[in-house]
């Protein structure tokens, strides 16, 4: 049975003013892809319809990062990131596997980490011969992703983004350290925190839209907003719909023989 997210709004009184989107624009955040190309087109369809119904508006998508590593479809996952780029107002966030496969390219150490959390189905994805790749050693296999991967891929993934400010909301793969101005994030906390960030209660400079730590469903704190569902394990891609004051949510969701259905956006 599909989960329906509701997400209700109400603030107590004496609360600040709700964070909100410049007005004539909306905006479309996506959580952690990793490699479920599938799920990802589904979940793009019914942006795009939600986006139709809808009054006018500038648009823009916001990729959260993890695109890559552990499904089955990082390559194909990369292109279409970059052809939807290429085509409509995106913007695209690396995150902490997009880090370890570029450091991966030249350091062997990184590459070990890389290759246990799902590295392997990023580089067979690329075309790397499986039974070459299972008998070759850790020197051997750097060899081979550096044959496969091609130049445009990487330069692309090092163009990424740390954040992204709209409005009065932040978008970043991980989290920031609370406390902290924006200005002085470090690269590493953006791309890799949990903890303190996860239970900081209080108010944030923005809103924070994050990925990187999995739930069941989406969770708004209020301070911050977490939309990876898990899909690589799950099935479960998500979507956060930003415009005005409001926040609803999208996904997609695989069922039962593998069908993947849209769930509509809820208030």
């Amino acid at each position: 049975m599909l989960h329906k997210v509701r997400q209700f709004l109400a603030r107590p009184a004496g609360a600040p003013p709700a964070a909100t989107i410049p007005p004539g624009r909306r905006v479309y955040a996506i959580g952690d892809v990793h490699g479920r190309l599938d799920l990802f087109d589904r979940l793009i369809d019914a942006i795009e319809a939600d986006d139709s119904a809808s009054a006018p508006a500038a648009t823009t998508l916001v990729l959260l990062g993890d695109l890559i590593d552990r499904g089955p479809d990082s390559a194909a996952m990369v292109a279409r990131a970059r052809d939807l780029q290429q085509r409509r107002d995106t913007r695209i966030l690396a995150g902490n596997h997009e880090e370890m496969f570029l450091r991966s390219i030249e350091h062997t150490e990184t590459l070990r980490h890389f290759l246990r959390y799902g590295g392997r189905e990023t580089v067979l994805s690329y075309g790397v011969d499986p039974q070459a790749y299972a008998e070759a050693t850790l020197e051997e296999a750097q060899a081979l992703i550096r044959a496969a991967v091609p130049p445009e891929d990487i330069a692309f993934l090092e163009g990424l983004e740390d954040m992204v400010t709209i409005g009065d909301y932040l978008f970043v793969h991980a989290g920031i350290q609370p406390g902290v101005p924006l200005a002085e994030q470090n690269r590493t906390d953006l791309r890799w925190i949990r903890e303190p960030f996860l239970s900081h209660a209080q108010p944030h400079e923005r809103v924070v839209v994050h990925g990187h730590t999995i739930t069941d469903l989406p969770e708004d704190r209020g301070n911050r907003i977490g939309i990876d569902t898990g899909a690589f394990m799950t099935g479960r891609l998500t979507a956060l719909r930003l415009e005005g004051a409001s926040r609803r949510f999208l996904a997609v969701v695989e069922g039962a023989g593998g069908a993947i259905v849209a769930e509509p956006a809820e208030a």
